[in-house]
């Protein structure tokens, strides 16, 4: 099992730059950061781009693995997106990991001036970008014509380090996305059950996934997809779980997760007065002992 953590796009770079160091010093394997323009209870607090930060990170770091955890449709295009990560992964010389979902409702769903789509609109519309995307990643010009999106002789040249492209790791619980994560994903992402965290009990939290993992299973095997070639991640913080409130409560979540086929975790650098508030000493010794106490 590996384990990663999210940092938040929060911090002015003279302050941001050090908790990426510090992410790298403590072994984590990745460190990811949400590709929002505002979110929840920090919409009105400072909020930095998602590429420019990992751009820095790229500069600041030498091993740990980067990422968007997650990027969407909800304000990106994929010819303009696939520039972009194309040259984030020649900067951080093939370590990016690019995270990528339909988006949700939140404050940047309609920041340039679009209604809110239904899950319905966007899948659909995720169902267009996400293949085109891949091509852009993969082939030097790309011509497509979509209801939603389009390229025209949209050139990618060198193309990315990683070949044949940058990862894909691709959240999805329902049938669409999960075809959608079978076919174009190395990886696949799970925050738990979508309800949130005061709709499900901890107990419950692991039937949950399992229950999405089985259904990950089918849909590789309607693809033809060898099931344990698809990175399985959960990104910690959804339900009323509390991992990090101890080096023991970690092990033990870790471990649970672990036994169902989870081969990543995901927390959250812990933030003060707000909903990712946790002790900086435990975290710490978290990073440095918790897998090695899972044996």
């Amino acid at each position: 099992m590996r384990l990663s953590t999210v940092i938040l796009p929060i911090h002015r770079w003279s302050e941001g730059q050090k908790i990426w160091q510090r992410a790298e010093e403590l072994g984590f394997h990745a460190a990811y950061t949400y590709d929002h323009l505002s979110w929840r209870s920090f919409r009105d607090q400072p909020w930095f781009g998602a590429v420019p930060t990992l751009t820095a990170a790229a500069t600041a770091t030498e091993r740990l693995r980067l990422g968007t955890l997650v990027t969407s449709p909800n304000f990106r295009h994929p010819v303009t997106l696939a520039k972009e990560l194309m040259t984030l992964d020649d900067i951080s010389q093939g370590r990016l990991t690019v995270g990528i979902g339909v988006g949700g409702v939140g404050f940047d769903a309609t920041a340039l001036g679009q209604e809110a789509w239904t899950p319905k609109q966007r899948a659909d519309r995720f169902d267009e970008f996400l293949p085109l995307l891949d091509e852009l990643l993969t082939q030097p010009v790309t011509t497509r014509q979509g209801q939603f999106y389009s390229a025209v002789e949209a050139r990618n040249i060198p193309g990315c380090v990683q070949q044949p492209r940058v990862p894909f790791y691709v959240a999805a619980t329902g049938p669409r996305g999960l075809k959608l994560a079978a076919e174009y994903g190395q990886g696949w992402v799970t925050y738990g059950d979508p309800r949130g965290p005061a709709d499900v009990p901890v107990d419950q939290a692991p039937a949950v996934v399992e229950r999405q993992l089985g259904k990950l299973r089918e849909a590789c095997e309607q693809r033809g997809r060898d099931f344990g070639s698809v990175t399985k991640v959960l990104l910690q913080g959804s339900t009323a779980e509390q991992p990090l409130a101890s080096l023991d409560a970690f092990v033990e979540w870790a471990g649970t997760y672990r036994d169902l086929g989870i081969d990543e975790v995901v927390v959250h650098w812990p933030v003060p007065d707000s909903v990712f508030e946790n002790d900086l000493g435990v975290f710490e010794r978290i990073a440095t002992e918790g897998l090695r106490q899972l044996g």
